[in-house]
């Protein structure tokens, strides 16, 4: 028997949203190349778009994200125009126009404002058949929902709204800019719901400046109350040297990597208890929900969104810094609005860096995504599938036995399976099946 080897709590990992990660996107994949892969789409080729935002009103102080704080309305307007042509640019370079999964996402899509909103989607029902959306999400401020706000995303045929709520202690949104008492963000479900929106997600943090499991627990309770059909709960991810803003954190009050795993698990158990089902590393669903059937399933997918069901061929992505998914590989526009606008503005697709899929990254990426969604994956048969059967993974398999000696995961040949307290492990589990992480020099968060 095979002694037990800790596995540190302090260990880095990327969040696999898609493997190669975006550090190893680079400029050999330009405008051209993703003008011919939009080329390759068929008629029939389902589509979804993911359209970014990168605009607040003011920065929270633990934000990762690509978005900047503007009061000013110059900026928002013209970037609501660069979007509408880029729609323009992406369709007139491709013939499909099954359009089947729509998010938002930001900084705060919702500060385009209602008639930027109506006009986006009505330029997009203009190049792109809707009636196929099988889901139209958007990620929502609690702050800034009104009852204009929501007749407008009823308008433009809204399905889904993800709640950004983190942590609902007063001390802890104190310290890290985010002041919406529970009173607030239940008054903005309410309106969502009173207009036909039923479909919300919450999204939690832990790992934050002076939380405490008893702030998990009691937040996880709270927005259960709110009877979201999903819940999202993901580990603060502290990247100044990435996030500038991050520095004005105190580090002496973040939780040590012991707390951090005990507000996961905190959240896991309370959310478990309450009738939710995890899904993949830091998902909670209701079984009902669509995200809990597709795990069950072995159907769920993993993008730059986190987990989702959209099982489209090509997932593009419009605005700055957003990120495309086509069968040939990665597409990533400019970080910063001004590149981005001049790209559009000179009439080109604004794709400045990606990356094209070897078979090596094609099998590895399948690998991980099913680790990732399913906690299992029969390595033999991916290789098999993609055409390398003779392939050897005797040292990915010799990484993992950490892992099996501390009961997180079992492996019977080339079949692994990570178990239910292997679950906050799966990144960690994950990269031993990533070529470029030996000699990566991207810094990424803790992964636990």
């Amino acid at each position: 028997m095979l002694a037990k080897e800790a596995i540190s709590l302090e260990r880095t990992a990327p969040r696999y949203t898609s493997y190669p990660t975006a550090p190893h996107f680079g400029p050999e994949v330009d405008e051209s190349t993703y003008a011919s892969w939009l080329n390759d789409l068929s008629r029939s080729d389902p589509v979804s778009f993911y359209l970014h935002v990168p605009f607040c009103e003011k920065m929270c102080l633990y934000c990762g994200c690509n978005t900047k704080a503007t009061r000013r309305v110059e900026p928002i307007e013209l970037y609501a125009e660069r979007l509408i042509g880029e729609i323009n640019l992406v369709a007139e370079n491709t013939v499909c126009r099954k359009l089947v999964h729509l998010h938002w996402g930001g900084g705060t899509p919702s500060i385009l404002g209602s008639d930027r909103l109506r006009e986006i989607v009505a330029q997009l029902a203009t190049r792109y058949d809707l009636s196929a959306l099988k889901e139209h999400a958007i990620e929502l401020d609690p702050r800034h929902v009104t009852k204009a706000l929501a007749d407008a995303l009823v308008d433009i045929g809204v399905t889904r709204a993800s709640l950004g709520v983190q942590d609902l202690s007063d001390h802890v949104q104190q310290i890290i800019g985010r002041v919406q008492p529970f009173t607030m963000v239940r008054r903005a479900v309410d309106i969502l719901r009173e207009v036909g929106i039923d479909q919300i997600n919450i999204d939690l943090m832990y790992g934050l400046p002076k939380q405490s499991e008893q702030d998990v627990q009691r937040t996880a309770i709270l927005a259960h109350e709110l009877k979201p059909q999903r819940l999202a709960v993901f580990g603060y991810a502290h990247v100044p040297w990435f996030k500038p803003h991050q520095r004005r954190l105190n580090e002496a009050m973040l939780p040590g990597s012991a707390e951090r795993f005990a507000q996961a698990k905190a959240a896991r158990e309370t959310l478990t208890s309450l009738g939710y089902e995890p899904v993949g590393l830091d998902h909670y669903a209701k079984p009902a929900n669509s995200l809990a059937i597709a795990a069950r399933g072995r159907k769920l997918r993993r993008n730059f969104q986190g987990y989702t069901t959209d099982d489209a061929d090509a997932s593009l992505g419009l605005g700055t810094s957003a990120i495309g998914r086509l069968r040939q590989g990665f597409v990533q526009n400019p970080p910063d609005t001004g590149s981005y606008s001049r790209a559009i503005m000179a009439g080109g697709l604004a794709t400045i860096k990606g990356r094209a899929l070897s078979a090596d990254d094609h099998m590895r990426g399948r690998i991980i995504e099913k680790l990732m969604c399913n906690l299992s994956c029969n390595i033999d048969q991916v290789a098999d599938d993609c055409g390398h059967r003779c392939v050897s993974f005797e040292q990915e398999i010799k990484m993992l036995l950490p892992f099996v000696t501390n009961g997180f995961a079992h492996i019977d040949g080339h079949h692994i399976a990570v178990t239910e307290s292997g679950r906050p492990y799966l990144r960690l589990i994950a990269a031993a099946f990533d070529s470029y992480a030996p000699n990566s020099r991207a810094h990424h968060s803790i992964a636990v």
